[in-house]
């Protein structure tokens, strides 16, 4: 997930154009596109929310053919032979039938997928990417998640645009506390 340091995800208006930064920080590291393309070939399934999928339509589907589970309980299209729509019990979808199936399963995008995925156990590791601003509202990426989660920082990096991505495995073994 991209946010902004104040924690939203998107403006009101639903739009991200601030996640391009122009901030130049010396000591941060270039992401290539090399290092984009090995990291996007390391997915082998991708699980969304339905208006992430229909952003992502919009915006020329930076998806490719690598399978993509939607969930809905809206009627939704696609032309898309790797697309399939889902709806019901996320714990059968992820534990029967992806994970024996794809060892990189990735939620991208949509702040109520994440945090159900997060309240369910379902999700192994949280990597957020905070921009360098703070947009004051919009569309909050933790606004409430109803557990208390401990985390376990596995990695941080600082890149030359100002972005910062923390990488966090959730601990598995430690009991969420309902809030």
């Amino acid at each position: 997930m991209v946010s902004s340091l104040d924690g939203f995800i998107s403006k009101a208006d639903g739009d991200i154009s601030w996640m391009q930064s122009g901030d130049n920080y010396k000591n941060g590291v270039e992401l290539t596109e090399a290092e984009i393309v090995e990291f996007l070939k390391s997915i082998d399934c991708y699980v969304m929310g339905s208006k992430t999928y229909e952003h992502a339509l919009k915006l020329g589907w930076p998806y490719g053919d690598t399978p993509v589970i939607v969930l809905t309980n809206r009627n939704l299209k696609t032309d898309k032979k790797t697309v399939k729509f889902y709806s019901g019990n996320l714990d059968r979808l992820i534990n029967n039938e992806l994970i024996p199936k794809y060892g990189n399963i990735w939620i991208v995008g949509g702040a109520e997928t994440a945090k159900e995925f997060i309240r369910l156990g379902l999700a192994d590791e949280i990597v957020i990417s905070i921009m360098p601003v703070i947009l004051g509202n919009g569309l909050l990426f933790f606004d409430f998640v109803g557990v208390e989660q401990g985390l376990h920082l596995k990695d941080v990096k600082a890149y030359k645009d100002g972005m910062v991505e923390l990488t966090y495995e959730i601990e598995k073994n430690a009991v969420s506390k309902k809030t």
